[in-house]
């Protein structure tokens, strides 16, 4: 009964009037491109220091990042291999979604930068955002792009890279041809977030169902979007997100369904995360999403861990939707890529990986953009450049996902007919050699199995 009065009070309560860019100077993200500066909580004790934070890291990733299994490996006809078979065991896929939005892919300057585009981001990464702003998406009432969808989605399918839709929901700017009452386009909202998610169920089955809820009413948002942002605040905020969330429910049982803001502080968890339950308090969302553009100041390591804990405490995980570090800084209405800007993109994007990777409630970090080129607010964001050819932080986190934190390993089978092995968390691929001829088979490692992993060959 508490919780519901708590819910009735605040459901349609509306933060003070502040516009995004004061919002992101006050929080610490400026708009100039400045040096690291270390991330202090306000009017709380500071936790592990960067340092300790840091050295830690590989020692996490290592407990919940891996898994141990022994490896059954059976012939064609049932049996199982010899002991002393050496076989070779590969990684072909990260379990942990190393993503970013796909927006300009086949819609670059050239045939050439869309072909590089293609082969950059297909070797480094294993998940895609899709865009589906509702403005743009459906610019003629009644005619939505699909078209454009399906065909990411056919290549996507062929690069074995997961997909998730954004957004669903989000008041940034009316529709057009939205001409109706508050009570008419919530009908209309709600009927959208219906359609998508049952028109692409079983390819984009990963949604960020709410943008920016926390802060729905900012000027720019009432300016652009006023009817959907009257019938937010007529419906109440809580009202609102838990109606999208059970609407995409509905359309797909089995679908991921994430809320999503760029606002860390309290506001979000109290005002969106904790209302987005229904009457028996369980959570109506499956993973929080948390926005981490850092055009202005990186956040560094301290402020990363922060808020990935308090976040982690309702015991769902963690997507890290939008990741932005900069290379190179802003003069004026200039703003280009600089070999120190890049230099200092690839410390930080290795330092924020590094830590997001190692904390047990992430699943996921999409990078935004992809390229340089056509990059939102014109600013030197991508992993590549405007040519396409790959920044340092990109080589860095290639590296990484393809290296340090992947598995390639040759084991033999033991006299129980086994292979052992400890390794990241994905998909495999195994090959053992009978006689002349070259045997292979596939498993995934999700875990530390307690039985034996039966992998026939064939």
């Amino acid at each position: 009964m508490k919780r519901n009065a708590r819910r009735r009070q605040s459901s349609g309560a509306s933060l003070p009037s502040l516009t995004r860019r004061r919002f992101l100077g006050a929080a610490g993200v400026a708009t100039g491109y400045l040096a690291g500066v270390p991330y202090v909580s306000c009017g709380q004790r500071r936790g592990k220091s960067p340092a300790e934070i840091l050295e830690q890291a590989d020692a996490r990733i290592e407990k919940h990042r891996k898994g141990t299994a022994a490896l059954t490996l059976v012939g064609p006809d049932g049996q199982p291999l010899r002991p002393g078979t050496t076989c070779r065991i590969r990684q072909t896929r990260h379990k942990f979604l190393f993503g970013c939005n796909i927006f300009k892919l086949g819609r670059c300057r050239s045939p050439e930068d869309n072909a590089a585009y293609a082969e950059r981001f297909s070797e480094l990464l294993n998940f895609a955002t899709l865009p589906f702003y509702w403005w743009n998406y459906e610019r003629r009432k009644g005619k939505p792009d699909d078209e454009r969808t399906d065909e990411i989605i056919r290549w996507c399918r062929k690069q074995n890279i997961t997909m998730k839709g954004h957004p669903l929901a989000w008041n940034y700017v009316d529709p057009p041809w939205l001409k109706a009452t508050t009570e008419e386009a919530m009908r209309l909202q709600m009927a959208r977030i219906a359609r998508c998610v049952e028109r692409f169920k079983g390819d984009v089955d990963i949604w960020d169902v709410v943008n920016e809820a926390t802060h729905y009413d900012r000027e720019q948002l009432v300016k652009r979007a006023p009817i959907l942002t009257e019938a937010i605040s007529q419906m109440g905020i809580g009202a609102y997100v838990r109606t999208a969330f059970r609407t995409a429910r509905r359309a797909n049982a089995r679908a991921t369904l994430l809320i999503n803001d760029y606002r860390t502080d309290a506001a979000y968890a109290d005002k969106v995360i904790s209302e987005l339950v229904d009457s028996d308090d369980k959570p109506l969302y499956d993973v929080i999403g948390i926005q981490s553009h850092m055009h202005g100041v990186y956040w560094g390591a301290a402020r990363a861990w922060e808020v990935c804990e308090q976040h982690a405490r309702f015991g769902k995980p963690l997507h890290f939707t939008e990741t932005t570090v900069v290379s190179g800084p802003k003069k004026g209405s200039n703003w280009i890529t600089t070999p120190e800007g890049e230099r200092h993109q690839a410390e930080r994007v290795t330092e924020f990986y590094t830590l997001l990777f190692s904390h047990p409630a992430v699943e996921a970090i999409t990078w935004w953009d992809f390229t340089d080129q056509n990059a939102w607010q014109r600013a030197p964001a991508g992993l590549v450049r405007d040519d396409m050819a790959p920044k340092p932080a990109y080589e860095r986190l290639h590296e990484l996902i393809k290296g340090k934190w992947w598995t390639e390993t040759n084991r033999e089978t033991d006299v129980g007919d086994r292979a052992t092995f400890r390794g990241f968390l994905g998909d495999y691929a195994v090959e053992a050699k009978l006689g002349t001829g070259q045997l292979r088979g596939r498993f995934t490692l999700d875990k530390t199995a307690e039985v034996p992993l039966r992998v026939k060959l064939t």
